[in-house]
């Protein structure tokens, strides 16, 4: 039978989703398999990755009996994957314990001991991104200080998908988008970085070999091919980072194509023929799918989060749809809200704040205001805080002139013509609004196995359903307005780091009554 159908695997957060597409580009099936998230200590974060190897085991059947899809059809296996974890494993590929994930922030002392060693900037101009416990470096030196029999016995350091292509072909690899996700990776020479290793004192033969997107890593084992239910030998190619696969299944191949996610967080992100430096270390910087290029990005906590919130503490008591009311109410709301500010930073702030001690905040609040001016200032202060981050790559020079939206968020009318007018932009919508980091992934696959030409038939596959155009008049009162949103935020940066001291204080003073 021809080979001409991708599997596409995207190892998120809450689960897997298994996606077949064909070679044209439509989306024959998928399937979702969950798995859960172990919070062992606060700020701990960890996964057991033999769940995320039977979500594949099961998922990959699942599918291919749904869909009646014979396994010599399919022409490679490809994978999206979370981002910035550390998979401890041995020489057969076991892990050693659990995974430790992109949201485990147990590193900071060790972030910060590198930040002393290197310098904040000069580690920034190396790998592209702050220095931060996020990353994947400070929890792999962290296993150093404070596990010392699992370090020593770590063959190998690997991300989520990389260790599920491992368990598929027997091979150690992770590739150059993924690698970006370390704080480890010198983003410009595309190779670890030895100053880092260094100065964090990593073993370097801990990491994996480095490799495009688009490689070929192996065929299936006969043992994998047992559990899976795929035929012995079929290619599996590597595939990159969940946010660099997503840009990619937008159609953000090359420089100055944009889009805008938004889910419980929410980025934007760009391509780009070289990183962008930001001065001030806003937004951070990926190698794209397409390994000549890269991926400015620039992330916030608490984007579609905001309006979870908004939903949970206002909304509780509707009967019908509640985002069909929330979006009915926020457009009866006018441009600014009736004047109501909203800072979206419940969670702290990453990208462009780099704010821990951010708190969210409304500001104008009076005895006038609506719920709907409330869920309005939500979507209007989620765009003009990814505003910050879009107007950093336009003074990089990157040539934006359009957005395309991408998420559950990017559901709404209202907030799509909102970030309209805040961006000054027209704003693309995709037929498929969740799709897009299965779908990048699969076009990587199948560039690697020669399927497809190059990553331009992304704009093939991707089906543009609608365009919002800025409104001219709502435009201008944004732009009036957004200094002011920037204004409260400058304001309050003292307030949020009292708050901090204050919170702070009084946990001492309870753990000296406790005494």
């Amino acid at each position: 039978m021809d080979q001409t159908v991708i599997l596409s695997h995207d190892i998120g957060t809450t689960g897997n989703k298994a996606t077949l597409f064909s070679s044209e580009g439509d989306i024959l099936g998928s399937t979702f398999y969950g798995y859960e998230t172990f919070f062992p200590q606060v700020g701990w974060a960890e996964q057991n990755p033999f769940d995320w190897w039977k979500a594949v085991c099961v998922s990959t059947k699942s599918l291919l009996e749904k869909t009646n899809t014979p396994n010599d059809s399919i022409a490679c296996i490809t994978f999206s994957g979370q981002m910035m974890g550390c998979v401890a494993v041995d020489e057969r590929g076991t892990p050693l314990q659990q995974a430790i994930i992109w949201a485990d922030m147990r590193a900071e002392k060790e972030a910060k001991d590198l930040i002393d060693k290197v310098g904040l900037e000069s580690g920034y101009q190396i790998t592209g991104h702050r220095i931060s416990s996020s990353y994947s470096g400070a929890k792999m030196v962290w296993l150093k200080n404070n596990q010392p029999d699992v370090y020593q016995r770590t063959y190998k350091f690997l991300q989520a998908k990389d260790f599920l292509v491992q368990r598929l072909t027997g091979v150690f690899a992770t590739d150059f988008s993924d690698a970006s996700g370390t704080n480890l990776l010198n983003i410009t020479t595309k190779e670890w970085s030895e100053p880092i290793i260094e100065a964090w004192g990593i073993d370097r033969d801990k990491l994996p070999p480095l490799y495009p997107s688009t490689e070929v890593i192996g065929g299936v084992t006969k043992q994998a091919s047992e559990e899976t239910g795929l035929l012995p030998g079929t290619p599996v190619v590597i595939g990159g980072g969940d946010g660099v696969c997503a840009a990619v299944g937008a159609g953000v191949i090359e420089e100055g194509e944009a889009f805008n996610y938004i889910g419980s967080s929410a980025w934007i992100a760009a391509a780009s023929k070289e990183p962008v430096f930001d001065p001030e270390m806003k937004t951070y910087t990926w190698i794209h799918l397409d390994s000549s290029k890269y991926s400015p990005n620039g992330t916030m906590q608490t984007g579609g989060a905001s309006l979870q919130w908004v939903k949970e503490q206002f909304y509780q008591n509707e009967s019908c749809s509640v985002y069909d009311v929330m979006n009915r109410e926020a457009e009866v709301s006018n441009v600014s809200a009736n004047k109501l500010i909203y800072l979206p930073y419940l969670l702290g702030e990453r990208s462009p704040r780099w704010n821990p001690d951010a708190r969210g905040a409304f500001i104008g609040l009076h005895m006038k205001h609506t719920r709907g001016d409330m869920t309005r200032a939500v979507m209007e202060g989620v765009a003009f805080n990814l505003k910050i981050v879009l107007d950093t790559f336009l003074k990089a020079g990157l040539p934006i002139h359009h957005m395309w939206v991408l998420g559950g968020g990017a559901k709404s009318q209202v907030w799509r013509q909102i970030l309209a007018d805040i961006y000054g932009l027209d704003v693309y919508v995709p037929g498929q609004l969740d799709e897009a980091t299965s779908m990048g992934a699969a076009i990587a696959g199948g560039v690697g196995v020669g399927l497809l030409k190059d990553f331009s038939v992304a704009k093939d596959w991707l089906k543009r359903s609608s365009v919002h155009s800025p409104n001219p008049n709502d435009q201008m009162k944004y732009q009036e307005f957004y200094p002011i949103f920037e204004k409260a935020y400058d304001q309050l940066v003292m307030v949020y780091a009292q708050l901090n001291q204050f919170e702070s204080g009084v946990k001492q003073y309870d753990e000296i009554k406790s005494v």
